[in-house]
């Protein structure tokens, strides 16, 4: 049975998004880095941005402006990335700050979402609305698994599809949108909720299947530990 696990849920570097892709919109950002720090911009003031942004884009997407909707889910995501720069550089960062920043992300992603889900009902397009559901639950249990490993001492940065991969599939899926050489619906925007949907929850097993494989493997560990110390204390008495 473990076999099975380990060829289903093998944690092989596998990136939906190309290390390459993310290291040169990294240099891009970084002029912009440079000005926000000059201008002494709080990151969490750009963290709120990212926010307001990410309202917007559920807006333009609940209105069907899929294009509109898409790049402003790029400048929500943009601000995600910037505000983490700008903390670092500038030594503002906090652990109220940390915090913020991963509870804003939830209500950001959950609100962009909604936008996509709201448009899909209204347009009785119910069995897509049900992905994204499926979806906005994946990329939560995600997030949530890898929150709760780190607070119990193990790190969890696996996984096929991570918030990053998330945001830009949603946009370019939003961006191509209004597309309609073949059909009226936004076939592009279905084809990437349902990625989402099946990726995120397979990302999210995948996280448990790799937290309990390595508490397994730090038993043992931990076992002789604890022997140890109470050989040590039985020499004490």
């Amino acid at each position: 049975m473990t076999k099975i696990f380990n060829s289903i849920f093998k944690d092989r570097k596998i990136n939906l998004l190309p290390d390459f892709i993310q290291d040169y919109y990294y240099k891009l950002l970084n002029p912009l880095v440079g000005f926000l720090i000059k201008r002494g911009v709080h990151p969490n003031l750009l963290t709120t941005f990212g926010l307001i942004f990410s309202i917007l884009s559920a807006i333009l997407l609940a209105k069907g402006y899929f294009f509109w909707g898409g790049l402003t889910i790029m400048v929500a995501g943009t601000c995600d990335l910037v505000d983490g720069k700008v903390a670092r550089a500038t030594g503002l960062g906090s652990k109220f700050g940390a915090l913020y920043d991963s509870a804003i992300d939830r209500y950001s992603e959950v609100v962009m979402f909604f936008g996509v889900c709201f448009y899909f009902i209204v347009n009785e397009m119910y069995i897509t609305s049900i992905a994204v559901f499926i979806a906005v639950n994946g990329s939560l249990m995600v997030s949530y698994i890898r929150a709760k490993s780190e607070s119990l001492g193990l790190q969890c940065k696996v996984g096929l599809m991570q918030r990053q991969e998330r945001i830009v599939f949603l946009a370019f899926g939003a961006l191509f949108g209004n597309i309609t050489f073949v059909s009226t619906y936004p076939l592009s925007l279905m084809f990437v909720v349902w990625i989402i949907a099946v990726s995120a929850n397979y990302t999210a097993v995948q996280r448990l299947y790799y937290v309990w494989k390595e508490t397994f493997n730090l038993s043992p560990i931990i076992k002789e530990e604890k022997n140890e110390k109470e050989g040590l204390q039985e020499q004490d008495l």
